[in-house]
């Protein structure tokens, strides 16, 4: 089976409305069909690289594309977990947790999209608790790091929601226009004192050294 040689497949963390797991080709699909049908008002850009500025069955199979080329990119030392979020059955989203050289630097990254018309259900902080839980409880992470647009309420609400503090600002070019970014960072004792979702970890035990990380119960 393709778990024994690629254990992620197994990895399910699960919230009180949501089950994010590596997508197989049916999800891939399903969370084509979501960033064919948009994924956020076109009027605005909440991503530094402008994925979104294209015609829709180009922006399913760029989709397609980008989850196969984490696949392929993975290593211990550099990786990118990419999940869907699935909500009564339909997926929603996806949410990502990645991190460079984490056995020694104990830090990770995440990003995350939903559907257009999944928006507004609160989903989005269940989906980064979710992968905050997988961080902190299952892999040891010491901080956490997020950042959004200085115009993006709605991802600033989640973090902070969540219990990061401001970390700086970037500037980056989108659209041709100078945009402004806020720096966010999380450490443990934040996150621990945030928690609000209760999260549950399936399937870790497998791909920790997947991670850089010693097989569970070796010291």
């Amino acid at each position: 089976m393709i778990n024994s040689h690629w254990p992620l497949f197994g990895l399910r963390l699960r919230t009180p409305r949501l089950e994010l797991r590596v997508p197989d080709l049916d999800d891939l699909a399903a969370l084509a069909d979501r960033a064919a049908e948009g994924v956020h008002d076109p009027e605005t850009q909440p991503f530094t690289n402008a994925w979104t500025d294209v015609e829709p069955d180009r922006r399913a199979r760029g989709t397609l594309q980008w989850h196969w080329s984490m696949w392929g990119r993975w290593t211990p030392d550099e990786w990118s977990l990419n999940f869907v979020a699935v909500a009564d059955g339909i997926v929603v989203g996806t949410q990502d947790v990645r991190a460079s050289r984490f056995a020694a630097l104990r830090e990770v990254g995440t990003g995350s999209w939903l559907g257009r018309s999944h928006h507004g259900r609160g989903y989005g902080t269940e989906m980064r608790a979710a992968v905050l839980h997988l961080a902190f409880e299952g892999l040891g992470a010491e901080y956490a790091t997020s950042a959004a647009f200085a115009d993006n309420d709605a991802s600033y609400g989640v973090s902070r929601k969540l219990g990061y503090a401001d970390d700086g600002v970037d500037r980056h070019l989108v659209r041709d226009a100078v945009v402004v970014s806020r720096r966010l960072r999380l450490d443990r004792a934040g996150w621990a004192a945030a928690r609000t979702v209760p999260v549950t970890i399936e399937g870790l035990a497998p791909c920790l050294p997947m991670f850089g990380l010693p097989p569970a119960g070796d010291p």
